[in-house]
């Protein structure tokens, strides 16, 4: 099983959604930045250098919101989404396709990894719940 990382990045009510490069496994998909935990480090320590590597951001990881376990046809993962804050840096493009900002009430709109279905059912459910 791989261990993979990513980060529930916020702005006010939107969070962050990378769009995988075409020439990846589940190319053009939909996904929150991170990726394998490497040997020798920590998940924070993973999250920590994935956001550094893919958006040139600094990132403080919080609380996890939820973990994953999803069997694609070429792997199995055990998926950890932090909570994280930008401390320093603007999202920019150096490994994704493309970056978006979208609303809880959005997410349809776009085709995700299937390991993030469960993460993005409680995050619609988590906003319905608020009021308006």
């Amino acid at each position: 099983m791989t261990e993979v990382v990513a980060a529930l990045i916020w702005d006010q009510d939107r969070f962050l959604i990378c769009q995988r490069p075409a020439h990846k496994a589940r190319g053009l998909l939909w996904e929150f930045v991170g990726g394998k935990v490497e040997p020798h480090e920590s998940k924070e320590q993973a999250l920590i250098r994935e956001c550094q590597e893919e958006l040139a951001i600094a990132i403080e990881v919080g609380e996890p919101f939820m973990e994953v376990t999803h069997e694609y046809p070429d792997l199995t993962v055990h998926l950890t989404l932090f909570h994280a804050t930008i401390r320093q840096g603007i999202p920019q493009k150096l490994e994704h396709h493309d970056l978006r900002w979208i609303a809880p009430a959005e997410i349809d709109r776009y085709a995700f990894c299937p390991a993030d279905a469960p993460i993005l059912q409680r995050l619609q459910e988590r906003h319905a719940e608020r009021p308006l």
